[in-house]
């Protein structure tokens, strides 16, 4: 393999790479994540018969936007005390 091949398919990686940590932490993606959560803790509580399953879903939706939010401060945290 050659060098210019080597090197193309280092910067083909490298996008993949890129593109990966866009979707990471893009709002579309922690949308969906909030939309399917809320969904899916609606859907089995409704199947439960808890009342007012669409409105107690609401909670946990939230819940996991919260922490979505806040994982990048302790990823930063972590990384300093525990990165190379």
């Amino acid at each position: 393999m050659s060098i210019e091949e080597r090197l193309q398919k280092i910067e083909e990686r490298n996008a993949r790479v890129e593109a990966d940590k866009d979707w990471e932490t893009s709002w579309t993606r922690r949308a969906l994540l909030m939309l399917f959560t809320y969904l899916a803790i609606g859907i089995y509580m409704w199947a439960i018969g808890i009342g007012r399953p669409w409105l107690n879903a609401i909670v946990p939706a939230v819940g996991f936007l919260l922490s979505t939010l806040t994982m990048p401060f302790f990823k930063k945290m972590w990384l300093k005390k525990y990165g190379r």
